[in-house]
């Protein structure tokens, strides 16, 4: 399986990303959306505090003493910088917990929205759960292991000027991997093929997680855009790919 690149795969990411914000409010889904929804709210409430206690200081250290007649232009730029960084870094966690719960609202909208919902491993819903979880680690603990050389780029003088365009662009494509992942998990595709597979598509990938971060940014709504995101994941991976990647699974378990 390989998702389309160019510029329809981006407006392909875009769409999915607003069908998903549209749906997280319809009825029939907001049972499966309640949990993530309070943990949202706990945990996005504490990254706007965090923000603005720590803002000052980041623009203080990040913008050097001779811009400093340039701080009134950069000042706003890097403000929505740091909150989406702050945001993003929150939404791990919250991912974290949510994934005990995001397996079964792929699965509705898989029933409702794609008419399909495979039950691609016969794993009790404990063991479904613990397997989201382990992969959510998985991929925290791959988030790291690029993340952090990327922050030496805000220690390097000039290049931290730059730091910010690199690291929304990472967060961007992070995003997007991170709530495809969702689906693909349903199908029995593990972290390392996923990875493959979303290599194929990173333009598509990289505007899906793009919105998704810009949405994050907007105070309340945010506490939906989690769950809104693994909607839009479902959907963008499709039906028919879907059930691609039901049967790769399936002859791998044999």
């Amino acid at each position: 399986m390989r998702f389309q690149e160019g510029p329809e795969a981006v407006f392909d990411g875009l769409r999915c990303a607003l069908s998903g914000l549209k749906l997280v409010f319809k009825p029939g889904l907001r049972r499966y959306v309640a949990a993530p929804v309070l943990v949202n709210l706990v945990l996005f409430g504490a990254a706007f505090a965090v923000s603005g206690h720590y803002f000052s200081e980041f623009l203080n250290w990040l913008i050097p003493g001779w811009l400093d007649w340039l701080r009134w232009l950069l000042w706003p730029f890097f403000g929505f910088v740091f909150v989406l960084i702050t945001l993003f870094s929150f939404s791990l966690v919250a991912n974290l917990i949510g994934s005990l719960f995001y397996g079964r609202l792929t699965r509705k909208v898989q029933s409702e929205f794609l008419g399909n919902a495979p039950a691609l491993l016969d794993e009790p819903a404990r063991g479904k759960m613990g397997s989201g979880l382990r992969s959510e680690v998985g991929r925290l603990l791959f988030f790291l292991s690029r993340a952090v050389p990327l922050l030496f780029l805000f220690l390097i003088p000039g290049l931290n000027l730059v730091a910010p365009f690199v690291w929304l662009a990472f967060c961007a494509w992070f995003l997007g991997m991170e709530y495809l992942a969702y689906p693909m998990e349903e199908a029995g595709v593990l972290f390392d093929e996923q990875r493959r597979i979303l290599q194929s598509g990173r333009l598509g990938v990289t505007a899906f997680g793009g919105l998704i971060l810009l949405a994050l940014a907007v105070p309340l709504l945010n506490i939906a855009i989690p769950p809104a995101a693994v909607i839009g994941a479902t959907l963008y991976t499709g039906e028919k790919d879907l059930r691609r990647l039901a049967d790769a699974a399936v002859e791998r378990k044999e």
